[in-house]
């Protein structure tokens, strides 16, 4: 299985073509979070240039958020309303604020690229006590999803079309799936363990495998949602996408050198891989709850949806709705 998973991964990188988009988003409204580098801002280009009649960069910097606004502007002859949001990922309250305004200021939300995400290399806890990726890349992503579905319900109701929310995923979350054991974490206990530094170490050789695994969690969350709420007749398609090895910023913490020249050798373009995120928002109810790569809808791993991947995707999204319960308690009824 090692052997073919590495060798999948080098004929996508190497061989792959991904179709460039040409669809039309005339009249639609888009988020793209992390919107300021790399896949998220070239994504926001093509939305651009194909005629998105709003786009929202939700970044945690509004200076770079800006700047990235004014590069798309110059590059993409548009008429385009691009406007520039702050979203901290790792600070529940302003995942929360972010999703009130879009309720007050927006009319319609049709797609949203949950695309922000960290890979740290070492353990950092955020101002609320969880561990940063995790917080970012998991628990911030599915808040997320919470408070902005009643705007994309909304939206559903109003104009009869399909939102998608799509989250970033990796395909470093089969890595993580061939490792994990739920059976090793005290029930009701995983997301807190993997917040505990006393649990899970700071050494960087030790921490590597924190950003796979967030992945894989992601994936259960998606898969975990999409079944309890089975589309049609769920009026908001969410999917997960891999966009391949990117050259891009979000490995930058990763000094080893076999991963540096690796990139360099088979990473996508930022603007290839943001065809993978383009693709995934645009897509219907064959991706719900799906995961996607080389635009393309796959099976996730064995380890996934085999008997003992279903118990720790229920386990693992159990403990994601009581966080989120926690953090804003009713939050999950969205949903």
């Amino acid at each position: 299985m090692a052997l073919n998973a590495v060798l999948s991964f080098l004929y996508s990188q190497f061989f792959v073509s991904l179709p460039y988009p040409k669809t039309s988003y005339a009249g639609k409204t888009i988020i793209v979070t992390g919107a300021n580098v790399g896949l998220g801002k070239e994504a926001a280009r093509h939305y651009a240039r194909l005629g998105a009649s709003k786009l929202i960069l939700a970044v945690r910097s509004l200076d770079k958020g800006l700047a990235a606004k004014r590069d798309i502007e110059a590059s993409v002859p548009t008429g385009t309303v691009i406007e520039v949001w702050h979203l901290d990922m790792a600070d529940y309250d302003s995942v929360l604020a972010f999703a009130a305004r879009a309720a007050s200021d927006l009319d319609r939300l049709d797609i949203v690229i949950a695309n922000a995400g960290v890979a740290a290399t070492t353990f950092r806890l955020t101002a609320k006590g969880d561990e940063e990726s995790l917080a970012v890349n998991v628990i911030g992503t599915f808040l997320l999803a919470a408070a902005l579905m009643p705007t994309l319900k909304a939206t559903a109701t109003k104009h009869a079309t399909l939102p998608v929310f799509s989250v970033i995923s990796s395909e470093m979350y089969a890595y993580a799936a061939a490792k994990f054991t739920h059976t090793s974490f005290p029930d009701g206990a995983i997301l807190s363990t993997l917040s505990d530094k006393a649990a899970t170490g700071d050494d960087p050789a030790a921490f590597q495998g924190r950003y796979p695994l967030t992945k894989l969690l992601e994936v259960y969350g998606v898969r975990a949602l999409a079944e309890e709420h089975p589309a049609p007749p769920y009026p908001v398609v969410i999917n997960c996408v891999n966009p391949g090895l990117c050259k891009t910023e979000l490995g930058r913490e990763v000094m080893a050198w076999h991963f540096i020249l690796m990139r360099k050798i088979l990473g996508r373009t930022a603007e290839q891989g943001s065809r993978t995120l383009v693709h995934a928002g645009d897509q219907g109810v064959e991706s719900h709850g799906k995961y996607l790569s080389d635009c393309e809808v796959r099976e996730p791993v064995a380890t996934v949806t085999g008997a003992e991947g279903r118990v720790a995707q229920e386990r693992v999204w159990a403990e994601v709705v009581s966080k989120l319960e926690g953090i804003q308690p009713g939050v999950t009824r969205n949903f």
